[in-house]
């Protein structure tokens, strides 16, 4: 680096006088086409509203194509879907993820055969939106069992791929599934379904609204110790060397881009990730996340338009190639 001028010949603020010229020099750019926007879906019997994430709701497969084609309107590339399962369909072994006529399943074949190759669609396997017990793994001996629970979740991933899905998205964070996953998509004939791992996902508060949009939240109600949180397989937030030993193991069994989650809470991983292994990095803004956006804003706290667009920014700034939020209408619409 060149020693730098002193003041006066160099004022950087010259480059900051006007709207035009803030924009010409701007380091960081954002599109609609950076965005991802998450769906919660749900059978006509189900809740429709989302207490704790204002803005946000589930939605029927009858509503789902409009709502597809407004962000297809708005210029964003990709939805990823997430189910909110009745708790008659919901067993200790999560057995309805397998289900070829599951929810999931039907809106994606419902949204491809409206869509096609229009907009991509990235389906979440883990199995927390199928079980009584809210994790996203099986139990055995009171713990969450690595190996049985990739075996199933190779079958959903699998299941979800038979149904049309263009990007197959593991959140469970179990060991090695990874493998699994591209070893059973490659034997059955999808081998340019891709998969994006989330790859570091650490075990936050923050996650709470997604739980309630789900209906995952049972897991507070466990008693034993090993169950009563997430914390066994997903990441202490303490821990940065960690999140580069996972993205580089999932890396190496076949994932073709991987996700850090939560996004604000750790731009540092981010730039980390982006940095060492140079593959396509998404972030996911998550529920907590953009529910203290909408809260504060709506407590005359902050800006709630322009405090967006700042966060979404700044995980561009980060390394970010794509970003999961559910304010991606509102972000493309500001955008555009």
């Amino acid at each position: 680096m060149q020693p730098l001028r002193s003041y006066p010949t160099t004022q950087l603020r010259r480059n900051r006088q006007h709207d035009w010229l803030r924009d010409l020099v701007a380091e960081t750019s954002l599109s609609p086409k950076d965005l991802v926007l998450p769906l919660f879906i749900r059978e006509p019997s189900g809740e429709k509203m989302i207490t704790t994430m204002p803005g946000v709701e589930r939605h029927t497969l009858e509503d789902l194509p409009s709502i597809v084609e407004k962000a297809l309107n708005l210029g964003i590339p990709a939805i990823a879907l997430f189910p909110y399962t009745p708790n008659a369909l919901k067993t200790i072994d999560g057995a309805e993820a397998l289900n070829p006529d599951n929810l999931v399943c039907r809106a994606l074949r419902l949204l491809k055969g409206r869509f096609g190759q229009d907009i991509g669609i990235i389906t979440d396997v883990a199995l927390d939106p199928y079980t009584t017990h809210g994790h996203d793994g099986v139990i055995v001996n009171d713990r969450i069992c690595n190996t049985s629970s990739n075996t199933i979740l190779a079958k959903q991933s699998l299941n979800q791929a038979d149904a049309g899905a263009d990007i197959i998205a593991p959140s469970d964070m179990m060991d090695g599934r990874v493998k699994e996953i591209r070893t059973a998509l490659d034997q059955n004939g999808y081998d340019n379904t891709l998969i994006m791992s989330y790859a570091a996902k650490y075990a936050t508060h923050f996650y709470g609204p997604f739980r309630e949009a789900v209906g995952a939240g049972a897991i507070r109600e466990l008693s034993h110790k090993n169950l009563q949180h997430k914390k066994t397989y997903q990441m202490d937030f303490r821990n940065t060397e960690e999140a580069l030993h996972e993205t580089a193991m999932d890396i190496s069994e076949g994932a073709d881009m991987v996700m850090v989650k939560p996004a604000l809470l750790n731009l540092d991983i981010i730039y980390r990730i982006k940095q060492a292994f140079k593959v396509p990095t998404f972030a996911y803004h998550i529920s907590g996340e953009y529910a203290y956006l909408k809260i504060a804003a709506q407590h005359g706290a902050l800006d709630y338009e322009k405090s967006l667009l700042e966060v979404l920014y700044c995980l561009k700034r980060a390394g970010t190639d794509g970003i999961f939020t559910y304010a991606a209408l509102d972000a493309a619409f500001l955008i555009k």
